[in-house]
């Protein structure tokens, strides 16, 4: 196979690096790590994911016989020398070669790509002029921190370059005041401003691609003052921002994030989450409704979750004596499992949220669980990807292994996952120092110890008053220490996941169609949200990484 060829030969130039050593066909039976195949009965590579591989030298040029290539990622390396001619992958359709230290000019054979559709090469040594008629493609183009690289001057639609002479210093210079000049003004026609908002914002430098965000509404500044009562209710805070509430004119809800000052991705973030979450949609994901972008502030608009988050109703300030019964807590775990498969097997590549909890599952009118705050797990501080060297979480959620080698995959999303099904048992944090008696601060040790003595009616949450099967419980349990796991091989996948939960909700339901003439619970939370966390932050706190397979029973 042509693929199998192009791909060993990309292998030689990185012998030694650990992404390399997978053998075999590198489709079959399953693909390796770091691509993705397409299911033709002799597939084709169709994406390759190396960012943040430390990959150095200029970009191999095997990857370019790759011919059923449809998305390359190279970003976050240290990759040299030229952006080479893509013609062979007339299918590619995404290129990232973002935060490498790539030289020359773009080429105009990135033309002859019909299906071209996005093109990051920010933060890179690239020089010269953009092609006018790649400026005039429909395409997504995201070519800032390039310093000596410069469009052209639009006029009445079309796009005229400017033409290097001898006297190379002097245009160069007049280059740079045109591009700088077009751009506050492209920035001015979408925004007016506002001095005397009382709004915490963040300085943002102005997004050069004005098209990167077009598949979102974007809001006027006007509308977000007078749909959020000049910002008058705030409904939660996280490290990302601050999020109010708002009210459109056709009566629609919503919640505004805006980006504050100590949201240190800033930028990136803003553009991440517009260009990603707007083409992600599913019914368990929170649904990003549009953008709102200043030169002096960026907010991102959101459905508005009526029933707070997860983390309220089971110890937070919506509980007051209340909680939700064992079946509707089955339904919530089988909600998000939903909206986390989706990242993980319905997104190309695999989106791995990083942040999973409590605080970041929402609920709707009707009790439905929503993930939220997904949109930033593509953002890496570093401008990496997938493997970052800052490593983001939440205490008491984060995987240890991640953690410690700072190699993320989708079974961290697992872990934390895992971590949420031990509080839909308990109604306990994850983290405590009171709750868990004496030397013991972390769920995960105190419910180990717990189920694998047998004892699982040790962690059970008394508000649940005895109305729930016991199978059920004993299921969800032993598959939660099986997602808390040391090693990402260890765990399942959130596929399997899921499937033990819904089993474990047609035990319930047979369980309660036997015993109907029987007392069960009742939901009890028709509340109405006193506030909203989409993005909290905790301190990092110690991790343990002792945990066992569970013990039979």
């Amino acid at each position: 196979m042509f693929s199998v060829a192009a791909v060993s030969s990309v292998l030689s130039h990185y012998p030694s690096a650990d992404w390399a050593q997978e053998g075999g066909d590198p489709c079959l039976p399953v693909p390796w790590s770091w691509i993705r195949c397409n299911s033709d009965p002799q597939p084709k590579v169709v994406s390759v994911l190396l960012s943040g591989k430390n990959l150095t030298g200029n970009i191999p040029l095997d990857i370019t016989k790759l011919t059923g290539l449809v998305e390359l990622w190279l970003d976050g390396n240290m990759l040299t020398g030229p952006i080479p001619d893509f013609t062979g992958c007339m299918n590619i359709k995404i290129i990232h070669l973002e935060n490498n230290q790539l030289t020359g000019v773009l080429p105009t054979s990135l033309l002859n790509l019909p299906n071209l559709g996005e093109m990051y090469v920010q933060n890179n040594l690239l020089s010269g002029t953009i092609p006018s008629a790649l400026l005039s493609k429909d395409l997504v183009l995201d070519y800032s921190g390039n310093i000596n690289l410069h469009r052209g001057k639009r006029i009445e639609g079309k796009t005229y370059v400017i033409i290097g002479s001898t006297v190379g210093a002097s245009v160069l210079l007049l280059a740079t005041i045109i591009s700088y000049l077009f751009m506050r003004k492209g920035n001015r026609r979408y925004f007016e401003q506002d001095h005397n908002s009382s709004l915490p914002t963040q300085k943002l430098a102005s997004w050069k691609n004005d098209d990167a965000a077009e598949t979102a509404h974007c809001f006027s500044f006007s509308e977000i003052l007078n749909a959020t009562n000049n910002f008058e209710k705030k409904i939660g805070s996280g490290g990302f921002g601050v999020v109010y509430y708002g009210k459109l004119k056709d009566g629609k809800e919503i919640a505004v994030k805006v980006l504050t000052n100590n949201s240190y991705q800033g930028k990136r973030e803003f553009s991440n989450e517009v260009t990603l979450l707007s083409r992600i949609h599913h019914r368990n994901l929170v649904q990003l409704l549009g953008y709102c972008r200043e030169e002096d502030s960026s907010m991102l608009v959101y459905e508005f979750m009526h029933n707070g988050t997860l983390k309220e109703h089971l110890y937070g300030p919506l509980t007051h004596g209340r909680s939700i019964n064992w079946i509707k807590r089955l339904e919530v775990a089988e909600d998000a499992a939903k909206g986390i498969e989706y990242l993980h097997t319905g997104c190309i590549p695999v989106v791995i949220h990083r942040d999973v909890k409590s605080s970041n599952i929402l609920l709707d009118k009707q009790m439905r669980a929503k993930v939220s705050d997904f949109g930033l797990s593509k953002l890496a501080v570093d401008g990496v990807s997938h493997v970052s060297s800052i490593v983001r979480g939440t205490v008491g959620y984060l995987d240890p292994e991640y953690y410690i080698s700072q190699q993320l995959t989708d079974k961290s999303d697992v872990y934390s996952f895992g971590v949420i099904l031990l509080e839909l048992i308990s109604g306990q944090e994850a983290i405590s120092n009171e709750n868990f008696g004496v030397n013991c601060r972390n769920i995960v040790q105190w419910a180990k110890f717990h189920i694998e003595s047998g004892d699982i009616q040790g962690i059970i949450d008394p508000m649940l008053r005895n109305d729930y099967d016991l199978q059920s419980m004993w299921k969800i349990a032993e598959k939660a220490l099986m997602c808390v796991q040391p090693h990402g091989y260890m765990r399942p996948s959130i596929s399997e996941v899921l499937k033990e939960i819904q089993d474990a909700i047609a035990i319930e339901r047979e369980a309660e169609s036997n015993s109907r003439g029987l007392s069960r619970n009742s939901f009890h939370s028709s509340v109405n949200i006193g506030s909203m966390d989409l993005g909290a932050t905790e301190s990092y706190l110690s991790i343990d990484e002792s945990i066992a397979r569970p013990t039979a029973r």
